[in-house]
């Protein structure tokens, strides 16, 4: 009886040992891992929890977020519906909602942690941290697009462009497109040889989106036409450092006119003026339209659509048009610090600490690889000289989306770096890697590229300046003024004058006098002293703090 109850027993604890060395063993490091929620004010799609990498990336650090996206509101209703509640997720990015959280002190000062935080202290240089000091004294969130490390090897153009589909460079015999008399002809051309397409359908000729905030596309490209980068909401002069309205400038009336030459032709469509967001989308993913100017990521999705249909022809090139050639063209600035926003930690977060210890970590370099490149020998490769590399398997998941969401974790909206690894071998995030990218090509795109003796779409465009002026971007003041200032009141004042006008100019019978009448309110509505005066102030102060 008692060699049975001896048996038993070390049955028990063989049982045990096997557990706690067979299983528990993960479960209790799975208990040990620390989750924190975030939530992003843009719409995205969120990563499951049994995403691979996910799940690897928090074995190796101990810690994972669930990160949450937009859905069916907007920034600033989101955020404030979080603001009335007095709750909110451990991180938060609040886009263009953050001066409302900023009021709300709903962010942590995490310029009293930073020493403890290698990674996320040498993220950015002194200087930039120094600009997303608030009034108060104190660093509330951390920029995560505008870091570079080395050279920039992105291949792709992501900002704002005059873009143009590939088949109508194709048609043309890959002709030199500089000016914006030169655009719009090719463009006109093509569609008085092609007004319709196999299935009946008839093209535009070119499309602006107008829809609220969205509207830049339609009232800003004067700055781009006259040699100026996007300064967003002026334009300001290298020597004299002074800033100033572009909508009263040669190259905008230029462009108006050009534009309503084009309207009276037939190229433009008076639904361009009153077209959603979502109906312009829609538009361009028809394949239909032929010229559009925007930034590449408010319609990268409608062009992924045209993609997917196989219609590649009809996706776009970028091009740096200019008023004429005397001008060169800015589009490609060097990488440009918006210090209007990022990721915050929030006073709802219990664990500070940990929270700053899980950015701090997806910096390192280890895991920075894991976020963009994966696991070596299932994601990537790398050959005798330490190339990463992609196999034509691991090419195929990588750009196929369920793949992409069972296994890959980028973590974008936390801080992360373009340009090169460590060893300056590999670019940093994979689709950037050189030859990597143009094997990844269709072969209509290769066609394109081959046509103009490029090897990527930025070279359609002009070079980056070495060196970025530190007021650079300039908009990013913009998104922190108050509207019951002079030039807070100012910029309201401009946006309203230019939504009334503008389409009106384009569709005028008589150009002229519908531009004079524009004009009159602009010069009558608009404080522009107190405007220009308020941003030169706003160049000078970063200049300082730049030089400091």
């Amino acid at each position: 009886m008692k060699r049975r109850k001896k048996i038993g027993w070390i049955f028990c604890l063989l049982s045990v040992l096997c557990l706690w060395g067979c299983g528990t063993k993960l479960f209790t490091k799975q208990e040990e891992i620390k989750t924190f929620s975030a939530f992003v004010s843009v719409p995205g799609k969120e990563i499951p929890d049994d995403n691979r990498m996910k799940n690897k990336i928090a074995e190796k650090i101990g810690a994972k977020a669930e990160l949450k996206y937009l859905t069916g509101q907007t920034a600033s209703e989101k955020i404030h519906s979080m603001i009335q509640k007095g709750t909110y997720p451990d991180f938060l990015d609040g886009g263009d909602a953050t001066a409302q959280l900023l009021e709300a002190n709903a962010y942590i000062p995490l310029d009293e942690y930073l020493d403890d935080y290698p990674e996320l202290k040498n993220y950015l240089t002194p200087e930039q941290w120094e600009s997303l000091r608030q009034p108060d004294g104190h660093i509330y969130y951390i920029p995560q697009f505008s870091t570079v490390r080395g050279e920039d090897m992105n291949p792709r153009y992501a900002d704002e462009a005059f873009w143009i589909q590939k088949r109508v460079l194709i048609w043309a015999g890959y002709p030199e497109i500089k000016t914006l008399d030169q655009y719009f002809r090719v463009i006109e051309d093509y569609m008085a040889a092609n007004p319709t397409n196999e299935d009946g359908s008839a093209n535009t000729g070119f499309q602006i989106l107008c829809d609220d905030w969205r509207y830049f596309c339609l009232e800003n490209p004067p700055q781009f036409l006259a040699g100026y980068p996007n300064d967003g909401c002026a334009i300001v002069d290298p020597e004299t450092k002074t800033a100033s309205v572009y909508d009263t400038i040669p190259e905008a009336k230029q462009y108006f006119q050009k534009l309503n030459e084009m309207y009276r032709k037939g190229m433009i469509q008076a639904d361009t003026f009153v077209l959603s967001y979502d109906q312009y989308m829609e538009k361009i993913s028809t394949g239909n339209v032929l010229g559009v100017v925007d930034q590449y990521w408010q319609f990268m999705d409608a062009e992924n659509i045209l993609y997917g249909k196989g219609l590649v022809d009809r996706t776009y090139v970028p091009l740096g048009i200019v008023a004429d050639e005397s001008i060169t063209g800015a589009y490609r600035s060097g990488v440009a610090f918006n210090s209007a926003n990022g990721m915050g930690i929030t006073v709802s977060c219990k664990d500070v600490e940990g929270a700053l210890q899980f950015m701090n970590d997806l910096l390192k370099e280890e895991i920075h690889i894991m976020r963009y490149w994966g696991e070596e020998g299932i994601d990537y490769e790398v050959d005798e000289n330490g190339i990463f590399y992609r196999t034509e398997e691991q090419k195929q998941n990588a750009n196929n989306k369920t793949w992409q969401t069972e296994n890959l974790c980028s973590y974008d909206y936390f801080p992360k770096y373009g340009g090169v690894t460590a060893d300056g071998k590999n670019a940093a995030i994979p689709e950037y890697q050189p030859g990597e990218y143009y094997d990844t090509l269709d072969e209509i795109d290769k066609q394109v590229l081959d046509g103009y003796g490029y090897e990527k779409w930025t070279d359609f465009l002009n070079s980056p300046e070495e060196v970025t002026p530190p007021w650079f971007p300039l908009y990013t003041a913009e998104n922190l003024w108050g509207q019951d200032t002079p030039y807070g009141q100012a910029k309201q004042a401009m946006s309203d004058v230019k939504h009334k006008w503008l389409p009106q100019v384009i569709m005028a019978e008589d150009f002229e006098s519908a531009w004079e009448s524009y004009m009159e309110e602009y010069e009558r509505e608009v404080d522009v002293e107190a405007y220009e005066a308020e941003l030169t102030r706003e160049v000078q102060r970063r200049i300082e703090n730049h030089t400091n």
